[in-house]
């Protein structure tokens, strides 16, 4: 099959640090390159890749300083997609929005991941007016805030199956925190609970522009207690032992979570997890399995002890049974297939569910990578 990977620019494929939509695009381009397909990556110049690579700007455009608004690069993206229509069966786009006018008429040919959140008030009419476009969903709760749209499939996300080796017998003694710094994701909740424990814990995690005034003014304060160790942003090659010397990870959110990268990442390495009910949480935890699901902080520190005691050889096996790059692979194969063995429809204009106006986080517009 031949098949365009169109990735958002923001990064580079796979990331040189943090990233999450462009490490999903990577493992899955590598792994469908692997299983024999034809495919092309349009990414930034600096992306590494087995697949053909159409370089689509000179580097990560969150790398470049000279870059102040990243729309005209990812314009001039659509347009080499666009010169190139003839070379493919599927184009499957990272990120919304900007493709839609451009290949509405070629629908039943396109396929929209969407790695952002969904409950963002303007996207509803967005979606009712493309509603023929094709989509997939990475969690069954990211699709509730929008459950009328075109969606063809739910495919939850998958990493390589040897790329985080398990530690069985952890010595770091730590609780780790890895993602972003921002309010959505808690880092305060992640210092309290490891308070309460008695445990230290490292805080592996990048700074946004948009949310440094928070990390200034919110966290940089709590860093100083004794027991917290503020790492900043890691690599893919750091994060085996970053994850797999914890004892656990805390994933302590506090907004609708479309998937979470680092509960997979945490699961290859054989480390439990305590999280919070947000989102896509119970989706990929297992209860009881690989970590417990809490509402507060004082049910967290009352957990805890049941997480450290979780068996880290049955964690990793439910990663290689649930999580890897090659069912991720096969799922999207499937759904390909599906799609061009029959026209693309139009659903039905049903009223779509009204819901609260949360904080604009960009909601996965191809500005600003959304899985983490």
């Amino acid at each position: 099959m031949r098949i365009a990977q169109i990735a958002p620019l923001i990064e580079s494929v796979p990331p040189k640090l943090y990233g999450g939509t462009e490490r999903v695009v990577s493992w899955l381009t590598e792994e469908l390159v692997a299983q024999g397909h034809q495919v092309t990556l349009f990414a930034s110049g600096d992306s590494v890749t087995a697949a053909e690579l159409v370089p689509c700007s000179e580097a990560a455009l969150r790398l470049d300083p000279a870059v102040t608004n990243p729309i005209p690069y990812h314009m001039l993206l659509l347009d080499k997609v666009r010169e190139r229509l003839a070379d493919f069966d599927i184009l499957h786009f990272h990120f919304d929005l900007f493709h839609f006018p451009m290949f509405r008429s070629m629908a039943d040919r396109t396929l929209t991941t969407l790695h952002g959140r969904q409950d963002l008030p303007d996207l509803w009419p967005f979606y009712r007016g493309f509603a023929e476009m094709p989509l997939v969903s990475i969690s069954n709760a990211q699709r509730r805030p929008v459950p009328n749209a075109n969606f063809v499939a739910t495919i939850p996300h998958g990493l390589p199956e040897h790329m985080l080796q398990p530690t069985f017998n952890p010595s770091g003694g730590y609780l780790a925190f890895l993602g972003r710094i921002c309010p959505e994701k808690r880092p305060d909740r992640a210092i309290a609970i490891a308070h309460g424990c008695g445990l230290p814990l490292k805080i592996a995690a990048k700074v946004d522009k948009v949310d440094e005034t928070y990390f200034r003014e919110a966290i940089s304060p709590l860093l100083n207690a004794p027991g917290i160790e503020y790492v900043g942003e890691i690599n893919d090659r750091a994060k085996a032992e970053f994850l797999g010397e914890a004892r656990a990870l805390l994933f302590p959110i506090d907004w609708p979570e479309p998937f979470g990268l680092a509960l997979i990442e945490s699961m290859a390495c054989g480390t439990p997890i305590l999280a919070f009910r947000c989102g896509a949480v119970t989706e990929i935890i297992d209860e009881g399995m690989t970590g417990h699901v809490v509402e507060s902080v004082e049910e967290a520190i009352g957990a805890l002890p049941q997480v450290l005691t979780l068996d880290r050889r049955a964690v990793r096996r439910r990663f290689e049974e649930r999580f890897t790059a090659a069912r991720m692979a096969a799922d999207y194969v499937k759904t390909y297939r599906a799609m061009l063995g029959k026209p693309a429809q139009r659903p039905r204009e049903d009223k779509v569910i009204a819901m609260p106006r949360s904080r604009a986080l960009g909601g996965g517009n191809g500005m600003r990578p959304h899985v983490d």
